[in-house]
């Protein structure tokens, strides 16, 4: 029978946890080059050695002194009997900066590995790594990995489990007799303070002693609870005024990063080389005004791309669904099927789910180019140039990652919320985030701009990416303006070096959008397909062939005077919008079944539908302020749950799509009040 152990990998943010989790685990989980991306713990398992192996991938984090509610996830479960091994995941090409978050857990005094990643770095940089020296004076295995090439993982593990073996006796756990740096003096514990430091451990030791002999790390209470740590102090409500000092804690910290300065000059040979590629490059990116500009132009060559090369692909798969629905039509004709359920299966759910599918070349295309955005390390310097954007608008820095993950999908946007140390910050975020154009949303403009804009369709779906930026800083604007003061937290962030985007990683990205699509396309979509075909053919009296007595038509009916302010006074229209509420892609399927067009992407299909609409007096000016509409109002039902979650309020949530709601009905409908004048 094989033996279980639970590892975890915990690291600064970018070092590589994600991706060396999933070299072990085949997981499909985000992978970018900047950090904020897990934001709650991840798992997996694997076999190895006659082990099940638990993995853990913990949420980046600088030290086990928690701020953020990612960071209170790492330390929470790091800290926990629930971890048989520690893999420290360091970022070989910055130890200087990554050896605190290690001096701290080898404080834990749990079996531990260091894997030092991105070695491919430090061998470019001319750097050599002593790593029986740094093994020796650490105490524990030093692994070398390149976890985006796979180089050294299976090392690492026999590494980890060897430790978990050695270790079946608690006491081995502890670091013993290891040497000082410079000297051949013997120290209990790997990292020692000064005299004066020790002497304040040992009174609050035996004072542990005394009160609370239970705690199985006496040593790392003391430490904690004279860095005046809520959650020990709270937990052992000690008397220590006598003993702990204001400053206690920032000297137990410069100590750390002294050890640190004596550390590097043992371990580290070679001259490192600095990275001119990404220093000339920087020079321009992370220019305020340049910056921005760059960004801006990026993302419309992406938008541009993904409709000259989308549409062609397109095609392709117009002609498949055109070809399934005319062969089950067939089918269903020679095995006398009633017209009415060849109807349903053939408009209701082969086209709604088919005018969904014939998008995905164009969502494709479009996440494979944000993949090697993200991949090579640009959009951390994204978030740096809009981190004084956001300070002017009363939002930490951070606030803009979120809402850049905003373009993917919402529900993880607002997830990463939890990198802010503001609640106040992480509400305004989960209000503004919705505002961000997601995947879902894309094919709704990429219908209606096509339809109506044509060469110009890539500008149209372009604008409302740039419409949703601004409106959601202009909100933050004006709950800075008017609201309560922000909270002071300025954004810290790493700027990687540039590299050239992983395939592997690429394709990790582009297949969890892709999948999510499909998934949307077999469950939510093929629901409300179905709901939409049987809302359009029951009524009051029953079945019937006459749309304008269904319950679709009543339902639309009663919301046109709402819309038609708005160049929305359309029933079908309306019933398009209220079903996008499960899915914002609903919108597509749903005016598909509505307008009983079984192929809407087509060629075919959109000239159809452009003539129905322009017979109901619905041109260009209509069309833009749907997607506008779309853009605004509120975001899908598992978005409004999460929102929900994170705040843990469903007034706060109400007060949410409630201001959304306003917000998109009074944008939507100046746009068109101001348009059909001009």
């Amino acid at each position: 029978m094989k033996e279980e152990m639970t590892v975890a990998f915990i690291g600064n943010p970018n070092c590589g946890k994600t991706t060396l989790f999933n070299a072990y685990t085949g997981a499909n989980l985000k992978v970018a080059n900047w950090p904020g991306v897990t934001v709650e713990r991840m798992e997996g398992a694997v076999q190895e050695h006659n082990h099940l192996i638990h993995v853990v991938d913990l949420p980046g984090t600088y030290s086990l002194s928690s701020y953020t509610m990612e960071e209170q996830v790492s330390r929470q479960f790091i800290m926990s009997d629930q971890v048989d091994v520690i893999i420290d995941v360091v970022d070989a090409s910055s130890l200087e900066r990554s050896l605190y978050l290690t001096l701290q857990l080898l404080e834990l005094n749990k079996p531990m590995v260091i894997a030092l990643n991105m070695m491919d770095i430090v061998r470019k940089r001319g750097i050599e790594i002593d790593l029986h020296r740094m093994s020796e004076i650490l105490g524990i295995p030093v692994v070398p990995v390149v976890a985006r090439k796979k180089e050294g993982i299976q090392t690492l593990m026999h590494a980890a489990v060897h430790q978990h073996i050695d270790t079946e006796d608690p006491m081995t756990a502890y670091h013993h007799v290891r040497l000082n740096i410079h000297e051949d003096t013997i120290r209990e514990h790997v990292m020692e303070y000064s005299d004066a430091v020790e002497h304040k451990i040992a009174v609050v030791e035996k004072r542990m002693y005394q009160h609370y002999p239970q705690e199985k790390n006496i040593r790392l209470a003391s430490i904690l609870l004279l860095q005046n740590d809520s959650e020990y102090c709270e937990k052992y409500p000690l008397d220590l005024d006598d003993v702990r000092d204001p400053d206690d804690e920032t000297e137990i910290i410069n100590e750390k990063y002294g050890f640190i300065q004596e550390l590097i000059p043992e371990i580290l040979m070679g001259i490192q080389k600095s990275d001119e590629l990404t220093d000339r490059i920087d020079n321009v990116v992370t220019k305020p005004f340049w910056g921005v500009l760059i960004f801006l132009l990026i993302m419309v060559c992406i938008f541009a791309l993904t409709f000259i090369v989308g549409d062609w692909i397109q095609g392709y798969v117009e002609m498949l669904v055109d070809a399934l629905i005319n062969g089950v039509n067939s089918w269903l004709a020679g095995m006398n099927v009633a017209a009415w359920l060849r109807n349903l299966i053939t408009q209701g759910v082969i086209g709604g789910v088919g005018s969904i599918l014939t998008f995905l070349p164009n969502i494709a295309i479009l996440f494979i180019a944000l993949a090697f955005l993200e991949d090579s390390g640009y959009m951390a310097r994204v978030a740096y140039v809009m981190n004084e954007i956001m300070s002017h608008l009363g939002l930490s820095g951070r606030a803009f990652i979120p809402m850049v993950l905003g373009f993917g999908c919402t529900v993880p946007a607002i997830m990463s919320s939890r990198t802010l140390e503001s609640e106040k910050d992480r509400r305004r975020v989960m209000l503004i985030t919705p505002f961000m154009s997601c995947n879902a949303k894309l094919p709704v403009y990429i219908l209606f701009s096509g339809i109506f804009f044509g060469k110009n369709a890539w500008l149209a779906a372009y604008s409302m990416y740039v419409i949703g930026i601004a409106v959601a800083l202009l909100t933050a604007y004006l709950l800075h303006r008017f609201g309560d003061e922000p909270d002071e937290n300025p954004l810290l962030i790493e700027l990687p070096l540039y590299k050239m985007p992983s395939a592997y990683t690429v394709y990790v990205y582009v297949w969890d959008k892709v999948k999510d699509f499909l998934s949307k396309a077999g469950t939510t979509i093929f629901a409300a397909s179905i709901i939409i075909w049987i809302l359009m053919h029951f009524g009051t009296n029953g079945y019937t062939v006459e749309v304008t007595e269904s319950f679709a038509a009543i339902i639309g009916n009663a919301l046109v005077p709402i819309l038609a302010p708005c160049g929305l006074g359309i029933w079908q229209i309306a019933v398009a919008l209220l079903a996008g509420i499960s899915a914002k892609e609903v919108v597509v399927s749903s005016t598909a079944v509505l307008f009983n067009i079984s192929n809407i992407n087509s060629a075919f299909g959109m000239e159809t539908l452009r003539s129905a609409l322009a017979a109901l007096g619905f041109g260009p000016l209509n069309a833009y302020c749907l997607m506008l509409f779309c853009l605004l109002y509120v975001p899908c039902i598992a978005s409004m749950a999460t929102i929900r979650r994170e705040s843990g309020s469903t007034a706060y949530l109400v007060k949410n799509m409630a201001f959304q709601l306003v917000l998109a009905w009074a944008l939507t409908a100046i746009v068109y009040q101001v348009g059909i004048r001009l």
